[in-house]
């Protein structure tokens, strides 16, 4: 819709330029009607939800608004002529232009798009909290407060019953919102989901006290630096115990709080919803290491699903130029999900003995699964490419299908989403089988 309303501009300040170079005139009178036209129309089509409101059309808003009133007073005084000059009218069209694009700019890296489809039967509620952890001081300031962990919830809506948790955590740099397809689906389908902000690793995170909190600097330097010939791979072993530290604290910290609430009969709209009894976990990319680490470290997960990331954390060391891999068996059932990113990943690797932990999960553990789902990157496996389909590029190059058109992100999702469902299912509602595998 931004390309579109670019569009139109470009086609009506062209237009209006070369009339006003053709009668020699400024026009004044039908720049006051094309402004207050321009507003109505927006109006309009808000009103019939052709253009969705929201944050990213404040700034054209605005700017309408504010041409339409110029315009009404235009109109009003009906101003002497002022001295036609060509130079004049294409600096008005080029200023009008600029300021058109400026404003639509949020449109444009955030566009419109379609919603992934919701199959279940629930309504869909969602609530933000807070958790202040008063174990752990907070290791990326030197205030010596307590770590927080901001957390989003998506849960049916005005039921009772007990539902099954699932615990999801995002990637580097990612936000708690990035995969709400998937929380949308779960949550219409019977489930509380719980989406994990992790402060300093957020892209941006803002708490319950309305303090924003955004990716820490020498952090985002770290992982920058991760996949080139900066660090030695001892280096970056160390950099991924690290972060999974962080992060496996932050999860098993949440997972606490959720259940000493729930256990705690709390009248809260989502805690009572919650069965303790059953409890998953998703995350993606270093989301996905981490929530299969904190499986290993504890006794109440019942099924993991981790989106497009090795299992660093099935590593236990680094000898001699070698990881030394866990040879117990994954305890829960897993589901992986991965990309053309971390496929090609994998078969890059130059040393066919390299055991690499994600297929050593796979073939050692009872119900471990793989799932390729071809024409996709690493950032297909979260809602970034339909939110800001240029954000996503700029993270990952776009992908081509077999007949070298661009994937369907939405299609990507619904295939996703469906795939996460069934597993969830099976696993935590004992509800047919799981045998999907395979490139999709």
């Amino acid at each position: 819709m931004g390309t579109i309303i670019l569009i139109v501009a470009l086609v009506i300040e062209s237009a209006f330029a070369t009339y006003c170079i053709i009668t020699k005139s400024n026009q004044d009178k039908v720049r006051n009607f094309v402004r207050i036209g321009a507003f109505t129309t927006f109006i309009l089509l808000t009103l019939v939800a052709v253009i969705q409101w929201n944050l990213r059309w404040y700034g054209l808003a605005g700017l309408l608004f504010i041409w339409a009133a110029l315009g009404i007073w235009g109109l009003i005084r009906q101003n002497e002529k002022k001295e036609y000059k060509i130079g004049r009218s294409v600096i008005k069209a080029i200023g009008t232009l600029l300021l058109v694009f400026i404003v639509v700019t949020p449109a444009l890296i955030f566009p419109q798009h379609k919603q992934p489809r919701v199959t279940g039967k629930y309504e869909i509620a969602t609530i933000n909290y807070t958790y202040t952890d008063t174990s752990r001081i907070e290791t990326f300031t030197n205030t010596g407060e307590n770590r927080k962990v901001n957390v989003e919830f998506w849960y049916p809506e005005n039921i009772g019953g007990k539902y099954p948790l699932v615990v999801f955590d995002h990637g580097s740099g990612g936000v708690k919102t990035s995969n709400t397809s998937t929380f949308m689906e779960l949550a219409s389908n019977g489930y509380v989901v719980c989406s994990i902000d992790h402060p300093y690793h957020s892209m941006f995170t803002r708490g319950s006290d309305g303090r924003t909190i955004t990716a820490d600097p020498a952090y985002l330097q770290e992982y920058m630096k991760l996949n080139g010939s900066t660090y030695t791979e001892e280096e970056k072993f160390q950099l991924q115990k690290k972060w999974m530290a962080l992060r496996t604290a932050d999860i098993n910290f949440v997972l606490d709080t959720i259940l000493a609430d729930t256990k705690a009969h709390g009248s809260d709209a989502v805690y009572h919803l919650v069965d303790g009894e059953k409890i998953s976990l998703i995350g993606h990319s270093l989301g996905g290491e981490s929530v299969a680490q904190v499986a290993r470290e504890r006794e109440d997960i019942d099924a993991v699903i981790n989106l497009d990331a090795d299992l660093e954390g099935e590593y236990l060391d680094y000898v001699d130029g070698k990881y030394v891999m866990n040879e117990a068996v994954y305890p829960v059932p897993l589901l992986t999900i991965y990309s053309d990113d971390l496929a090609r990943l994998l078969a890059a690797i130059p040393d066919a003995n390299t055991i690499v932990a994600v297929k050593h999960v796979s073939a050692t553990a009872p119900n471990a699964y793989e799932i390729h789902l071809a024409g996709t990157n690493h950032m297909s496996l979260t809602d970034l490419p339909l939110a800001s389909p240029f954000l996503a590029s700029m993270i990952s190059n776009s992908i081509k299908n077999v007949g070298g058109e661009t994937t369907d992100q939405l299609e990507i999702l619904d295939k996703m989403n469906g795939i996460v469902l069934q597993f969830f299912d099976v696993y935590l509602k004992g509800e047919g089988s799981f045998t999907a595998a395979g490139t999709y």
